[in-house]
């Protein structure tokens, strides 16, 4: 049985850099993207590596659709360290946050969400999709905002929604080569995500946390675990599915 391998954007730091360890911590290799800290990125290869996986890193910005055709092209070159000529799974992770009132919000803000949320992703997994063995995963990432509205989010939730309407697409168009696709959808998570905003506002984070069933707000481990048992094999006939992992915020 070949070597299983996921390849996930914007692993260098947050949620993506959890993931890779906690897939690591399963026998699962690791190809993950940055899109400027490159140290970051090695020393989460490292991490990897420690933890008995193998690991690599490649440079990638999701907005830039004109460079996909080269990422994919470096993707081949790298599944060599393998002797493979494909991956297992996808973890469309990479991006950014974006808080400001629908009315101040500007097209260039929009258009940027957009090109990082929605038609990045759309057109890589695109890309991908030769390199994705059949039998594999695709992961999206959505968000609890596209369930609940807070205010100055108009813009990165509706990308959100955007990716759970795709995600549907996708398991439907995908199915036949037996790939199955789902979309997480993290609540309010401690990480350094828009500015570290739950993370370092001890006021916020309580707010958040008394909104939650289980009375606490995430932790990175809480997503990076869930996205571990989301690529089990024990979830394999799962799929168009949207999962949230919020604690049961705003229930």
């Amino acid at each position: 049985m070949s070597q299983r391998i996921a390849l996930i954007t914007g692993g260098s730091r947050g949620l993506g850099k959890n993931a890779a360890l906690k897939l690591a911590e399963k026998g699962i290799d690791i190809i993950l993207t940055y899109h400027s800290q490159q140290s970051e990125a090695l020393r989460v290869a490292d991490e990897i590596e420690q933890k008995g996986a193998k690991a690599a890193t490649i440079q990638l910005n999701v907005a830039d659709t004109d460079a996909f055709p080269a990422f994919v092209a470096e993707v081949r070159e790298r599944l060599g360290l393998w002797q493979q000529e494909g991956f297992d799974y996808l973890l469309n992770n990479a991006g950014v946050g974006d808080n400001t009132p629908y009315g101040e919000f500007s097209e260039a803000q929009f258009d940027r969400l957009l090109n990082i949320h929605f038609k990045g992703p759309f057109f890589l997994t695109q890309h991908l999709l030769p390199l994705l063995n059949d039998g594999g995963r695709i992961l999206n990432v959505s968000s609890g905002l596209t369930r609940f509205a807070q205010p100055g989010y108009s813009a990165y939730a509706a990308m959100k929604g955007a990716m759970e309407v795709l995600t549907h697409y996708q398991a439907k168009e995908l199915g036949a080569r037996g790939i199955a696709v789902n979309i997480i959808a993290p609540g309010a998570i401690e990480t350094d995500f828009g500015g570290g905003a739950v993370r370092d506002n001890q006021q916020l984070n309580q707010l958040l946390a008394s909104q939650t069933a289980l009375g606490r707000v995430g932790l990175p481990d809480d997503i990076g675990n869930a996205i571990a048992a989301l690529f089990s094999d024990e979830l394999g006939w799962m799929t168009a599915q949207r999962v949230e992992v919020s604690g049961g915020m705003f229930l």
